[in-house]
This record gives structure tokens, C-alpha cells and sequence, in this order.
């Protein structure tokens, strides 16, 4: 028997009390926006990003978990230890009870706050949560010397796990540096036609909207699908797995989406994340459809273009370059359609099209395939650490 379920059979045999944040913990938002950031500030300004900013004033000076509004719900969670600042729509867990120690809820909130949260979620242009939906989080209530015990135990898996994932992410980023170095030299053509042809992007197809006049009681329910903001920026080939469901009218089935489209961001805080592109390379099994912060290319085949040639045009370092000249803004930057059908790429003969995005694709599942290589090891590794923290923080509830 270990060290934990000795002092769980000893203290509390017949299980715990499990008590709402709103019990527990004040809960708010913060003030400050990304244009208040400042580069190399003395305080963390934590947005709703993995990585926390910078800035030179702060608005907290305390212990507290850190989680985001939207984007990344479950999946992005923050422990702050003194002086820092806060996004207006990232939100403040400050403990104020004796009962419950902040690193402990911090792991637990990394444990079971997402599958709580997502049946709860608000699914119009992105997935978002309010207060109240945190207030509702029920937490276990161990007595402190097994909350101290747990957290001694996930901070020494944590600090080697980090010491593990930390080497392998530097050598995956090595490698994805390569695949870009590769993919950069590919698609850069000196050659004038007829060898390589400019083509704008209005003459390679037509371009589509996603969905929009969406309430949240048209989410989670009718057999159409839509595919989430968070799965286009983060695959460069679309994630049919990660769908939602949708009710869509008569007169928004025009814009389905359909295997060999193009999608795209359409409106981001920052401009290098705007027209990140996604491709669907599987055939839709329903009709699937955009939200309406993303857009759709619909290209013309028949006009000698190759899928996997244009999926990795759209990510190439010299497209990303002409991004600034289709999209503008202040706090948030938006997309013009307009502006955006007016850059130009370069479309080669369709064998050589075919030959760089066999070359490519080969080297982007190497360095990015989920199911072989680094990605694969970083990943066993996450879901190894998870099991045993997630069967640490399991509790049998005490019935009153």
C-alpha cells in the first residue's frame, strides 16, 4: 500500500467532502489587454495563451490558478506565486478557504476541469466559459496532510516529466526548423514562365464564408457539423475527429465544406496567427461546416493544382510574408477577402507541384505525425503522466 492510500484508509475511510469553487474561492477577470504588453517587462501578464507575456505594470500580487475564457479550455491552466497582470477575458482563481491548498487545486483543475467545462461550454464562434459555469466546479476536500503529500508527489513527476518533455521538444523543434529550412528552399522558384506561373488567389478558386447569426442554442444539436477556430489554426490538415454539432438553415448549406478545401483564419489579437491555414484532405462523412471567425478556398482541380503542393504553400514562410498586406487592425486584427484574393503564388508544372508535396508530406509526418517519431514519444510520455495524476486525485465522495 503507498504512502497516500495509507493516509486515505487512515483519515478518510468512507471518502471526502467535495465542496463548489464558489465555496471556496473568489473568482474574476482582469483589465488589461495584449496592447498594454510590453517587451521584456518586469511582471507575467498571463493572456489565454500556454506562454505568459510580459508587462510593466501589475494588478494582483498573490497565489492563484490562472485559466482562460476562451480558447484552450481544459487544456491551458496557470499557478501564479506574486506580482502579476491579468487579461479581460482570462479568469482569477484565488483561494481564500484553509481547507484546500492552491498547488493542490491547481492539479486538480489540470485533472478534471475540461470534462466538466466542455458540457457546459458556450459553442457560438468559439468555445468560451463564464463565471458562474466555474463557481459550479466541485472540488475534493482530503484532509491537508494527503493534499500536501499528493502535491509533493506531482511536483517531483512534474519537474522530471518537464526535464524529459524539455529534451524532446528541443530535438522536435530542430527538426520542424529543418522541415521548414527544406520547405522554404522547395517553394522558392526563380524561374519565369512558362516554367512557373503566378497565379493570384481568386484565379485558383472561389471563396466561401463560414457560418454566422449562430446562438448557442444552435450548438450540440442537429446531424450538420462545424469545425472549431482552434482546430484550423492548430492542423495543418483539418481534424475531422474534432467536430461539434450544428443546426444550419436552408440557405446556409451553399457554403459546406468539402474534401480538398482550404481553410482559413479569418480574425486573430495577432496578425501572424490571421489566414493560418488548414486543408481537408478526408472526405467529410457529414455536412461540415466553418465558424464564422475562419474562411474556405475552394479550389478549381481541374486547373492543374495539387492538394498537397498548395497545403504547404499556405504555411511557407514567403506566403506568411504577404499576410500584412490582406489583413488589418488595432487590438484585433481581420482578414479582407478582397485584399486576400489579391496575393499571388507560384503554380509549377503539375509534376513537379506532385513530386514537392510527396517530398514535403513524407517530411512533415516524420517531424509531425502523432502516431510515429517524437511527436509520438512526447506524447506517450504526456499520457503516462496523466494516468498517475489523474488516479492520485481520484476520490471517493463521502455521502452525508
Amino acid at each position: 500500500m503507498s504512502r497516500i492510500e495509507e493516509l486515505v484508509e487512515r483519515l478518510c475511510p468512507d471518502g471526502v467532502k467535495f465542496e463548489s469553487v464558489d465555496m471556496l474561492a473568489e473568482v474574476g477577470t482582469g483589465n488589461s489587454d495584449r496592447k498594454d504588453a510590453v517587451e521584456g517587462g518586469p511582471y507575467p501578464f498571463y493572456v489565454r495563451s500556454q506562454k505568459p507575456i510580459a508587462i510593466d505594470t501589475y494588478q494582483f500580487d498573490d497565489v492563484s490558478i490562472i485559466i482562460p475564457g476562451e480558447g484552450g479550455i481544459g487544456d491551458i491552466f496557470h499557478i501564479t506565486h506574486g506580482k502579476y497582470a491579468l487579461h479581460q477575458r482570462a479568469y482569477r482563481i484565488h483561494f481564500t478557504s484553509a481547507d484546500i491548498d492552491t498547488q493542490f487545486a491547481y492539479y486538480y483543475f489540470s485533472s478534471h476541469f475540461k470534462s466538466f467545462i466542455m458540457s457546459r461550454a458556450v459553442s457560438a464562434t468559439v468555445t468560451s466559459i463564464r463565471k458562474p459555469m466555474i463557481l459550479k466546479f466541485q472540488i475534493p476536500l482530503p484532509p491537508l496532510v494527503v493534499q500536501h503529500e499528493i502535491v509533493k508527489i506531482l511536483d517531483t513527476f512534474t519537474d522530471l516529466e518537464a526535464e524529459l518533455e524539455a529534451e524532446l521538444e528541443a530535438e522536435l523543434e530542430a527538426r520542424r526548423a529543418q522541415y521548414e529550412y527544406y520547405r522554404d528552399q522547395l517553394l522558392s522558384f526563380n524561374e519565369t514562365p512558362p516554367q512557373i506561373r503566378w497565379v493570384t488567389l481568386n484565379d485558383t478558386g472561389i471563396f466561401y464564408s463560414g457560418l454566422t447569426g449562430k446562438t448557442k442554442s444552435d450548438f450540440d444539436r442537429g446531424e450538420s457539423l462545424f469545425i472549431p477556430y482552434m482546430n484550423v489554426f492548430q492542423n495543418p490538415t483539418t481534424d475531422l475527429t474534432d467536430t461539434r454539432h450544428v443546426s444550419i438553415g436552408p440557405d446556409e448549406r451553399q457554403n459546406r465544406v468539402q474534401h480538398g478545401d482550404i481553410l482559413f483564419t479569418l480574425s486573430s489579437e495577432n496578425l501572424n496567427e490571421c489566414a493560418t491555414s488548414s486543408v481537408i484532405r478526408g472526405q467529410p462523412e457529414a455536412n461540415l461546416f466553418l465558424n464564422s471567425f475562419c474562411f474556405g478556398l475552394r479550389p478549381s482541380h481541374t486547373d492543374g493544382l495539387d492538394l498537397p503542393y498548395l497545403s504547404h504553400v499556405f504555411r511557407s514562410r514567403a506566403f506568411r510574408k504577404e499576410i500584412p498586406k490582406a489583413a488589418a487592425g488595432v487590438t484585433r486584427f481581420n482578414v479582407s477577402r478582397t485584399r486576400f484574393g489579391k496575393l499571388m503564388i507560384p503554380i509549377p508544372p503539375l509534376d513537379r507541384q506532385r513530386a514537392i508535396g510527396r517530398t514535403l508530406d513524407s517530411f512533415d509526418t516524420l517531424v509531425n505525425g502523432l502516431t510515429s517519431g517524437l511527436p509520438a514519444e512526447l506524447n506517450a510520455r504526456r499520457q503516462q503522466y496523466e494516468y498517475y495524476r489523474d488516479k492520485l486525485l481520484t476520490f471517493k465522495e463521502l455521502k452525508s
